[in-house]
């Protein structure tokens, strides 16, 4: 069964804070929430400006906190670039840490991503052994807490399909798999289907994004990755791939959780949910 969730991060451009975010959430009745976590300390989130969560802080006070509104983690997004020689050496133990606050809430799954640009002066081969010994510092750690680590499409090395399978096939862990995400691969210039459908038995998350028209004409095979969608889900040119996905997972008889990524306006976060809610009774799920 596909369930609907929202990523507190849709509100970061609003300068809203966490628990803002989270009464945002509330509002719309869904019960799955994700959210990036900070290894750390940042001012900004610390003001209330940003819906990011620190490592640092107290997870079972923020599990009381969840569970009295209701709401469940579908993925902790500790999305630092595994990518390459800052991977090494931050990347990793962001990673680490996020597992370990992931299982301290109770949170299946931690999202990771490459980063925006290739790495200087590496080959692509250079880069996947880095990879693979960065990942593999990290899968221990998903082992003993029973977290499964994510890679979601987002840059030069995930968008690349072949590297996908290559570095699922090596680690063959079912502690590593895939968060895919509608609004990357299409601004990367891939059919978001056939994306999803060439990676699907690794896929356990999802974000769904759209595309204005206006950002599809300008990046569109340039870039690789965006934040979130700056119309609502369903109101640009990506919206026919996202039915066409939803229904593809529906039909494989696929369980679990797509995270909405849109401009948090109450409006755009409206009209998000319920175009997604309808797509669902279109294909068949209640």
């Amino acid at each position: 069964m596909i369930h609907l969730g929202l990523h507190t991060d849709n509100w970061r451009p609003l300068s809203v804070g966490f628990e803002g975010a989270i009464e945002k959430i509330v509002a719309t009745k869904l019960r799955h929430i994700e959210f990036a976590v900070i290894h750390g300390q940042n001012f900004i989130q610390a003001l209330g400006y940003d819906p990011g969560v620190s490592l640092q802080s107290n997870a079972r006070a923020l599990s009381r906190y969840l569970g009295d509104k209701g709401l469940e983690v579908s993925q902790i997004d500790g999305s630092y670039p595994m990518m390459g020689p800052n991977g090494s050496a931050f990347g990793v133990q962001y990673v680490q840490q996020s597992i370990r606050f992931a299982a301290e809430i109770g949170c299946p799954m931690v999202d990771t991503v490459d980063g925006a640009f290739e790495t200087p002066g590496m080959s692509r081969e250079e880069v996947f052994r880095v990879t693979c010994d960065n990942y593999a510092q990290v899968l221990p750690w998903a082992e003993d807490y029973g977290v499964i680590v994510n890679i979601e499409p987002h840059g030069p090395y995930t968008n690349d399909i072949e590297f996908m399978k290559r570095l699922f096939t090596h680690f063959d862990s079912e502690f590593l798999r895939c968060n895919f995400d509608t609004g990357n691969t299409f601004i990367a210039g891939h059919d978001p289907l056939a994306y999803l459908e060439a990676l699907r038995p690794y896929v356990v998350h999802c974000h769904i994004k759209d595309v204005s028209p206006a950002l599809a004409a300008a990046a569109r095979g340039e870039e690789t990755g965006i934040g979130s969608s700056e119309v609502h889900v369903g109101g640009g040119v990506n919206a026919e791939n996202i039915r066409k996905c939803l229904a593809s997972l529906h039909g494989a008889g696929w369980d679990g959780v797509v995270s909405i990524e849109c401009s948090g306006t109450d409006e755009n976060t409206r009209k998000s949910v319920e175009w997604m809610r309808g797509v669902l009774r279109e294909i068949g799920q209640g």
